[in-house]
Parts: structure tokens; sequence; C-alpha cells
């Protein structure tokens, strides 16, 4: 039940940092968005094109926020789990993990971003890219496999701090 509970904490912290974000300024994620509308703001002079589909401020923005959560993560995981060895705290942080990333594609991808207007950036709203399900779903393949390493991360350090 704890675990239940920390993974709907985990999920609401979660939609209250991406959804304001990115209906305040669509723009600012877009290396989240399909590589069609991605492309589509380049050619409208809505952002710029680079080389790589995450600039660095990204990747620091996504490696803090991945340090903060597997720093948080594991003294949660020590002090209120009493997680006590390596396999309860990787196990632990990867359910929770997993809860966040299938929430994020079923329904913050799938349900909100493919069907709300709020996210719609001006010049591609007519773009049947908006609705691309296949996308978010693999987005979120993906998503699962880079929590590994952050998991095992908050595995050692249970077993650190135990």
């Amino acid at each position: 039940m704890i675990l239940f509970i920390e993974s709907l904490i985990a999920i609401v912290l979660f939609s209250l940092i991406v959804v304001p974000m990115t209906a305040k300024n669509p723009i600012g994620v877009i290396s989240d968005y399909p590589p069609a509308i991605r492309k589509r703001c380049i050619e409208l002079g809505l952002t710029k094109e680079t080389e790589r589909r995450f600039e660095i401020k990204d990747l620091i923005r996504k490696g803090v926020a991945i340090i903060v959560l597997v720093l948080a993560a594991a003294f949660v995981l020590v002090k209120i789990n009493h997680a006590e060895n390596f396999l309860q705290g990787f196990g632990y942080a990867y359910i929770i993990w997993m809860s966040i990333t299938w929430f994020d594609a079923l329904v913050l991808d799938c349900v909100w971003f493919c069907h709300s207007k709020r996210v719609r950036i001006p010049g591609t709203e007519d773009m049947s890219e908006y609705h691309d399900y296949l996308f978010h779903i693999k987005q979120s393949c993906i998503g699962s496999l880079l929590g590994l390493p952050a998991c095992l991360i908050v595995g050692l350090l249970v077993l650190l701090l135990k």
C-alpha cells in the first residue's frame, strides 16, 4: 500500500511539473514533440534546427531531475519503505518509475497531449502527428529502459545507506 501511495504522489508531482510547463510554453519542450511537428516548427522559424534532438540545457534539466529523484527515492525507500538491500531498493524504485512513465504515456500523452488544444503550436494545429499514439508508446518504452540505470543507482544507494 505504501508503494501505491508513493507512486500516486510521484505521479502528481510529475504532472504538476510537466503539465503547466507544456501548457504555458509548448516550444520550451519541443524536444518532446513528434519529429514532424519539430520539423514544422523549424520551417516556421519558431525554433532552430539542431543536430541533436535534445539541447545541452534539456540534458542538464533532465539530468538534474534524475539526480534529485534518485537521491529522494533512496532516502524515502530506506526511511519509509524500510528497504534493506539492493533488490528492494531497485525494485521499489523501478515500480515507481514505471508508474510515472506509463501514466505519462497513457494519460498525459495519449489523452491530454493528443487531444488538448493548449499544447498546439501555432502553425502546426492541422498536423495529424498530434494524434500519433504510437510515438508516445515508443517513447515510454525508451523511458522504461532509461529508468534502469537510475533505479540501479537507487539500489546501490539503499545498499550503502543500510
